[in-house]
């Protein structure tokens, strides 16, 4: 199961610069701390859940990609048992009862659910290769991601339901799925949208789409957040303001600065050179994984890396576009720089499975 001789064709430009983003963020995340006036306490959880995350790396880079086509369907079977029993005996944070409180740390089990999905849905494209057009496969795939989406939507965490059915979206474009199933999912979507806005939306989140349309439409009540991030990556201006020494950051104006809005603060600490440095990073990321997809040698190997990085970049992008009021705010993490342990372990973990997806052979079993 163990391929050590797989350093060999270990990419370390793309571990090195997850490294390099995860600094920045745990970084960020201790100045906030600072000013808060709780000692780091984030930061030093922060670190301890990178402490773990590098041994899971370590191992899912040098497990043999057979073992995760193997196991992928008890992948997702734990995924989906442990969706289940966040419902039952999860703890309920800011209105979501998405979490297992174990000790002092938090685990949310729809993190883990982010790589369940990405290895189950590789193995039913890979194993329905020649029919990745037909209806089958489009219906097969859409019950596959519906029942974490649905599950999700009931705690309710909308964020990460939204960006499941965007990765099994972005897929079924991958695969090339025929233009009448993707109307017809369009037109379904849409009339649920329509559905969900009058029987299953709270308040709250109605205020946040119409915020997102209007920011000034309730600027000091559900608009708060997005006005306040939009000022604090404007007033970084093009050096920054220094580390800590953000007025919408450290002062406290610019809430969830360490987890949703991170992206702000590191705007308003390095400015815009500092922000683009952050931005070409992650392109180099995504542009490592697009390497190793375009060298995939099977099906299998090549659904595993689009899965990454479409659950990947499709997360960055949507809590990027949150932070700068091109989207709504979802509460989805910024990966690799936001705080939260189970979102840093469940990255961490899909670029291991990337590592070992690249240096597999050819039909390997």
């Amino acid at each position: 199961m163990i391929r050590l001789q797989q350093w060999r064709l270990f990419d370390w430009v793309l571990f090195l610069d997850a490294l390099w983003l995860i600094a920045i963020g745990i970084i960020t995340i201790w100045s906030v701390d600072i000013a808060r006036g709780t000692d780091g306490a984030n930061g030093k959880k922060q670190l301890f859940a990178l402490a773990i995350g590098f041994v899971i790396f370590a191992v899912a880079s040098f497990v043999a990609a057979n073992f995760y086509r193997a196991t992928a369907h008890w992948w997702y079977a734990a995924g989906i048992a442990a969706l289940i029993l966040v419902l039952i005996f999860g703890t309920v944070i800011r209105g979501t009862r998405g979490w297992f409180q174990i000790g002092g740390f938090s685990l949310q089990p729809i993190e883990f659910m982010k790589v369940a999905l990405v290895l189950a849905f590789a193995n039913f494209a890979a194993r329905q290769r020649h029919a990745l057009r037909h209806f089958s496969f489009f219906l097969g795939s859409a019950l596959l991601v519906a029942i974490p989406m649905a599950l999700t939507i009931v705690q309710p965490d909308f964020g990460s339901a939204m960006l499941l059915g965007l990765f099994w979206f972005c897929m079924m474009l991958l695969v090339r799925a025929r233009a009448r199933y993707v109307v017809g999912l369009v037109a379904l979507v849409a009339v649920a949208g329509m559905l969900a806005w009058f029987f299953v939306l709270q308040p709250y989140q109605k205020d946040r789409l119409v915020t997102f349309v209007n920011p000034a439409h309730d600027p000091l009540g559900a608009g708060y957040n997005i006005t306040q991030s939009i000022i604090a990556v404007g007033s970084g201006r093009f050096f920054g303001r220094g580390l800590g020494l953000g007025s919408q950051s450290q002062l406290r104006f610019l809430p969830e600065s360490h987890t949703d809005f991170i992206f702000a603060v590191i705007a308003e600490a390095f400015g815009l050179i500092g922000s683009l440095i952050v931005i070409g990073s992650f392109v180099l990321l995504w542009y490592r994984l697009m390497r190793m997809l375009t060298r995939a040698t099977d099906d299998f190997h090549l659904f595993v890396l689009a899965g990454v990085l479409v659950m990947l970049a499709g997360q960055w992008m949507v809590n990027l576009g949150a932070t700068i009021g091109l989207l709504p705010v979802t509460g989805v993490p910024m990966p690799l720089v936001s705080y939260g342990g189970s979102s840093l372990l469940s990255t961490l973990l899909l670029l291991g499975i990337a590592e070992s997806m690249q240096s597999a052979k050819r039909g390997e079993y």
